[in-house]
């Protein structure tokens, strides 16, 4: 997917919005704002502007209120900004009063799409399918997130040319027939039902192998150890949901085989649409013998990555899974280190790997193991972890298959 341009040949400009209410403090915020301009980069805008509100509870007409949303607007007609996206999900109501206030008495030319986290994800997920499984699976789901704004929608998705948020079923054509949509989901939904027998009847023939499926926040480099353990090719960059369609790879280490997989990432606030519409893709993971989570410690706020994952797990039913944690991105960690005589209490930017490794980690059930896969720092104690931790669930399920 190619940078999205507008008619002046740059980058689509995008404001962020966000809340701090009852839910979230100014702190919290600002490291979900992080978040949805890493989403908005990776659908290609460039976001120049964060508006933050302070309020008990969204406005439940304006969302941030009808003075802050007038001062976006002024920043929006000034800055000539094309994309307006809200942190939290919009209501219709919520999104068609936006919408007609940010419009009304624009200066001509200036048009300004409003989507919400929701949207964004969404679309991102529409550019990333390649595969008519995947492209099948957004389908749905952006159908059933349009389906309750399909009122206020039409009227101007049909004159958009595509951008951020328009693509997929609103690009071409908008069926105004609330009946018509449904019945586009309805097909759909029977399209899914009939892939996933057929993806349940390959996971059955894949013969006497322990499964073993990674998991993990987005963008933790999942398909970056795939690539390292099971010498493929699997497509990875720097950039949020890589990875849609599920790779499966047939992976020996030392005489131990078994079947790998990489699966999508997760992250805060996925989509319940996703969540149904990628019922198949999660299948590998609910099926799956062992959990490799994988987390991205250099991250800030990786522990509630962590809580973020077992949450999906926990809704799939799949958070009781014999699971080996691998703490990637070791090379980027970075701490502060406190001087002797500072008295005041640690904090979480000063501890280092080391100290990490003696607090909750060191009372893990199941194995971790800290590593690097893009620099290959600690391979050796991976393999031999995944070696000694799946040959033990092998000879457990398939105790007639002797190991060589």
């Amino acid at each position: 997917m190619g940078k999205l341009i507008d008619k002046k040949n740059t980058e689509l400009k995008a404001v962020l919005v966000g809340l701090v209410d009852s839910k979230q403090n100014e702190e919290k915020l600002n490291e979900y704002l992080d978040e949805l301009e890493f989403l908005v980069r990776t659908a290609g805008a460039a976001p120049v502007k964060r508006f933050t509100q302070k309020i008990p509870r969204p406005d439940p007409k304006s969302f941030v209120g009808s003075g802050k949303l007038e001062e976006i607007k002024e920043f929006i007609q000034v800055h000539e900004i094309g994309l307006l996206v809200f942190d939290d999900e919009l209501s219709p109501s919520q999104q068609k009063n936006i919408q007609g206030h940010i419009l009304q008495g624009l200066k001509d030319g200036l048009n300004v799409t409003v989507i919400d986290r929701t949207n964004l994800i969404l679309d991102i997920f529409a550019g990333r399918a390649r595969t008519a499984h995947a492209k099948t699976q957004v389908e749905l789901a952006q159908y059933q997130y349009l389906l309750p704004r399909l009122t206020r929608m039409w009227t101007h998705l049909e004159r958009q040319k595509g951008g951020i948020g328009m693509r997929g079923p609103g690009e071409s054509q908008i069926e105004t027939d609330r009946r018509i949509i449904q019945d586009k989901i309805a097909k759909l939904k029977k399209e899914l039902i009939h892939i996933d027998k057929q993806m349940a009847t390959q996971r059955k023939n894949r013969g006497e192998l322990v499964r073993v499926a990674l998991v993990g926040y987005t963008n933790v480099g999942k398909s970056t150890i795939m690539n390292m353990l099971s010498k493929s090719d699997v497509f990875a960059e720097n950039k949020l949901f890589a990875t849609l369609d599920t790779t499966v790879r047939k992976v020996v280490v030392e005489n131990l085989p078994f079947l790998l997989s990489d699966t999508v990432g997760f992250i805060r606030k996925l989509p319940t649409q996703l969540v149904e519409s990628f019922k198949s893709t999660l299948d590998e993971v609910r099926e799956a013998d062992i959990l490799i989570h994988v987390v991205d410690i250099s991250h800030r706020e990786f522990e509630d990555q962590i809580n973020v994952v077992n949450q999906t797990l926990k809704d799939i039913k799949s958070i009781d899974k014999p699971t080996i944690t691998i703490f990637n991105k070791i090379d980027a960690y970075t701490y502060v280190e406190k001087e002797e005589d500072d008295l005041s209490p640690m904090k979480k930017e000063n501890f280092s790997l080391e100290d990490l490794k003696r607090t909750w980690m060191s009372k893990s059930t199941f194995p971790c193991v800290f590593i690097s896969a893009t620099e290959k720092e600690n391979l050796d104690e991976l393999r031999q972890t995944l070696y000694d931790f799946i040959r033990k669930h092998h000879l457990e399920k398939y105790p007639h298959k002797l190991l060589y």
